[in-house]
């Protein structure tokens, strides 16, 4: 008895007592397939990776950029630098006009600037005082 594979063509014999030794099909052309439930926990676990890898994304972006970040932090720095020495200077500006109050309070009144503050408010000059104009700028 002669050996004939699924396709009718003659096999070769093998001694295996009429067993076929080809596959009844050729399924070497067609691509390996991956079950769905395979597909899915690979697709699954790529989303959490995504997932996980745009929070982090997320919570590092406003680390640095965000409204308490590192940017602000500096920005904040520079603020309170500008801020002290403008306190500073108007703490020196206080001192002064205080210094000036000083000087005109009714216990002791200083000549000198009692006669100055009349002629500004007055718009008085003293015959004998030099005047000198300088031009508005």
């Amino acid at each position: 008895m002669k050996n004939v594979d699924a396709r009718g063509k003659p096999g070769h014999d093998d001694g295996l007592s009429g067993a076929i030794s080809t596959p009844l099909t050729n399924l070497s052309h067609l691509p390996r397939m991956v079950s769905r439930a395979r597909l899915k926990s690979i697709l699954t676990g790529l989303a959490l990776y995504a997932m996980a890898a745009a929070i982090v994304g997320y919570f590092g972006v406003n680390a640095y950029t965000g409204k308490y970040g590192l940017n602000a932090r500096q920005e904040l720095d520079q603020e309170i630098i500008a801020l002290t020495s403008e306190l500073a200077q108007l703490k020196r500006e206080r001192a002064r006009s205080e210094q000036r109050v000083s000087l005109l309070r009714s216990e002791r009144i200083d000549p000198d600037m009692l006669d100055e503050r009349a002629r500004f408010q007055l718009d008085y000059v003293n015959p004998r005082d030099l005047v000198r104009m300088i031009p508005a700028k």
